[in-house]
């Protein structure tokens, strides 16, 4: 009973370290010894994020070799969802996440990480997918100028109308303003997202 005992209040103490050192720099995590483990789960965690497979690994790596044995098997789940994110895997990252107990990413989300693969292949992938995804990056940017086009020959058309080369230019800016706002609003989601998650 209380080897058991010690088992969870190392646990625990590993847990508050984690919560404690997210707030931390990177350049900080790195010289984190007392908690090696958990800082070098952080730093994987963040490289995931930035969608650097290769650098999310080598921290999970070090983070599990760092870690107690009872608390690798946590670790090894926190590095499949991490590592799935990076990789763009949305249907290993949903598995992942739900194994850590925690609630999987929306539908959308999903959607958006699924739509990354095929725009955005991981490192490493194929000359055919990364062919594929360059030709879906102009297909996209044809659809928005077109889209754009659309929007001001029909504010301009009470006026007259507008050239083609002014209306391209015009919807242009349309779809760059547009895309401008999307992200802003966004970043404040997923800021306000994250507030959320720490105050939970």
């Amino acid at each position: 009973m209380a080897k058991q005992r010690q088992i969870k209040i190392e646990q625990r103490s590993a847990l508050a370290a984690m919560q404690q050192l997210e707030t931390r720099s990177d350049e900080e995590l790195q010289a984190e010894q007392k908690y090696r483990a958990a800082a070098q789960a952080i730093l994987g965690a963040r490289a995931a994020e930035k969608y650097d497979a290769a650098r999310a690994r080598e921290h999970f790596r070090k983070a599990i070799a760092a870690a107690r044995p009872q608390e690798r098997m946590q670790l090894r789940r926190m590095a499949d969802a991490s590592l799935a994110l990076a990789e763009r895997r949305p249907d290993d990252l949903k598995q992942a996440v739900e194994r850590l107990g925690q609630t999987p990413p929306s539908s959308r989300q999903l959607l958006l990480l699924r739509f990354m693969g095929l725009v955005a292949p991981p490192p490493g992938a194929s000359i055919w997918l990364r062919a594929r995804g360059i030709l879906l990056i102009l297909l996209l940017v044809i659809v928005l100028l077109a889209v754009g086009l659309g929007i001001v020959e029909l504010i301009a058309l009470p006026f007259g109308g507008v050239s083609l080369g002014a209306g391209l230019l015009l919807g242009l800016m349309v779809v760059v303003i547009a895309l401008g706002i999307l992200a802003l609003v966004g970043r404040r989601r997923q800021a306000a997202a994250q507030a959320r998650a720490r105050a939970g």
